[in-house]
């Protein structure tokens, strides 16, 4: 789900703070053997240490792909994360729908200055909210102001409310309806602040300029031209296909890891983070979005514009956010292009350079339910990605 719910109450922050984590070599001991202590290894095994039930991680470069895993994909029988299992990529759903939104901009079908209303009539009004005033750029960057529904849907961030509520369903409009209740937390405009509500009328508005629902665009548009077959739009399909990880979330700091690998349908069914993918479907796509296979090089480049990320969100200091991409700075200089996805129990955190030639996903398969753990976690997630993405460049410049 979303990087940040900085709105939330102070329990429902500590359960989803923090948004914004056996090698598959060539056969043989010795490839195991450097599996074991390679950097990527040893990373990912000091994200099993710093208390993440199950690691999964990709890494796809010029010289080949590795994949390293940690820990355990089920606490019952302690077996690891299967390889390339399928995964809640949560708010890296965003980026898809930002690239289908974008496309339509390059078709002369919409344009990224028009006002919400200008698709939605009336759909954004009260407490000062008004959809007159805002548009799809600011939709898209996080710059309109709207409050985040989120909130909302969860009445009650423990185990027992999980499982009483998981399974209910909205609508998008729904979604929207209950952010109107609230406030607008800015000018349209005048900041950034992350909200969910923004991608949940993405999606309304691509169906209202095409006619299909985004699942359906991201599928004709994405999915099937790229070959990403493993790569779903669920809608309010709770399960995860097989083989999967499982994935927990300990909702109080030193309580016990609930399983959560049931999809919570009330934010994990719309436009802002319902997609399934895997690590090697999620570093094709944002690699291929890197070279251009997506969009035109003006829409790529309306996508790389960025803002800057207010601090406190999460991310690695430095971060500015494009429509629906993040730009994160590497240790080696320079940055990467990425996102990241969570939502109860599992962090996704993709990054892929400039070039498109490197691209990382990590997986997280827990969740703490105390803040500073959650924090060093993250820590450990973007230093992977970090080691990973600069070691790529060094190998190349070899």
């Amino acid at each position: 789900m979303s990087i940040t719910q900085r709105r939330m109450t102070r329990r429902t922050a500590a359960v989803l703070s923090v948004a914004l984590f056996t090698a598959l070599l060539p056969s043989g001991s010795g490839a195991v053997a450097a599996a074991r202590t390679s950097p990527l290894q040893r990373d990912a095994d000091a994200l099993r240490d710093a208390g993440v039930t199950g690691v999964s991680v990709r890494l796809e470069t010029p010289r080949g792909v590795r994949t390293v895993r940690s820990g355990a994909g089920d606490l019952g029988t302690g077996q690891p994360p299967p390889a390339d299992g399928y995964v809640r990529i949560g708010s890296n759903t965003k980026t898809f729908v930002a690239t289908v939104l974008l496309q339509l901009v390059g078709e002369g079908r919409l344009s990224l200055a028009d006002t919400v209303d200008t698709w939605l009539p009336g759909v954004v009004r009260g407490h000062g909210n008004d959809g007159r005033r805002i548009t799809l750029r600011q939709l898209l960057q996080h710059t309109s102001g709207l409050p985040d529904y989120v909130n909302d849907v969860v009445p009650d961030p423990s185990a027992a409310g999980y499982r009483h509520h998981r399974w209910t369903v909205h609508t998008s409009e729904q979604r929207v309806a209950f952010a109107m209740k609230h406030p607008r937390s800015f000018d349209p405009g005048a900041r950034w602040e992350y909200s969910n509500t923004n991608y949940v009328l993405a999606g309304m508005v691509i169906k209202a300029a095409t006619g299909h629902s985004w699942e359906r665009e991201v599928r004709d548009r994405i999915l099937r031209p790229l070959r990403l077959t493993h790569t779903l739009t669920p809608g309010n399909r709770p399960f995860l296909p097989r083989p999967h990880a499982r994935n927990y979330q300990q909702f109080e700091p030193g309580g016990p890891m609930t399983d959560t690998t049931v999809a919570y349908l009330p934010f994990d069914g719309d436009a802002d983070g319902s997609m399934i993918s895997t690590t090697a479907d999620t570093d094709r796509f944002f690699a291929a979005l890197a070279r251009g296979r997506l969009l035109a090089p003006a829409q790529l480049a309306e996508m790389q514009r960025t803002v800057e990320v207010t601090e406190g969100h999460g991310s690695p200091p430095g971060t500015r956010d494009g429509l629906g991409l993040l730009w994160i700075p590497l240790s080696c200089g320079g940055g990467y292009w990425g996102h990241s996805g969570t939502g109860f129990g599992y962090v996704v955190w993709p990054g892929v350079t400039p070039d498109g030639r490197a691209a990382v996903t990590v997986s997280a398969h827990s969740r703490p339910g105390d803040k500073d753990t959650a924090l060093r976690q993250l820590r450990g997630i973007t230093n992977l990605v970090d080691h990973a993405l600069c070691g790529a460049r060094d190998a190349g410049t070899r």
